[in-house]
């Protein structure tokens, strides 16, 4: 299994960058290998500031959890299995759409997170690239 590259980081940031744009849509998008490190990150100029925190800790969450954060969503709602999740470790989990792991071979090799948009929108920009850049 070949690890997640910073060529595999740039196309993807490229690619999630593009179908925001294609829908007129501001985003920050990062990219973290199999260990949680920063590979690549670019925010749009008028991307909302906040958008830089929220797609790195999207991405931390899928890719601590293995599940795009879409999924998880109602698991830390009041009651739920993993209510408590959110506060349990040092670096903070974010529990909205826009989260997901990348996979090559089967294999975890990072995540890609999306920022900027509506959960949905961010979720299906990070699907899109990930589709484009086949490491769904």
């Amino acid at each position: 299994m070949s690890p997640l590259t910073t060529a595999d980081a740039d196309l993807l940031i490229s690619a999630a960058h593009r179908a925001a744009e294609a829908q007129g849509v501001r985003i920050s998008a990062t990219v973290l290998d199999a260990g949680g490190h920063l590979l690549a990150f670019r925010r749009d100029d008028r991307a909302v500031l906040i958008a830089g925190e929220t797609s790195t800790r999207k991405a931390y969450t899928a890719l601590q959890l293995d599940t795009p954060t879409a999924d998880l969503v109602d698991a830390v709602k009041p009651g739920a299995p993993f209510h408590t999740l959110p506060t349990a470790l040092d670096r903070p989990l974010l529990f909205i759409a826009g989260g997901i792991p990348l996979h090559r071979d089967g294999r975890l090799v990072g995540a890609l997170g999306i920022g900027g948009g509506a959960p949905g929108q961010d979720h299906g920009f990070a699907v899109s690239a990930a589709a484009e850049s086949r490491l769904a």
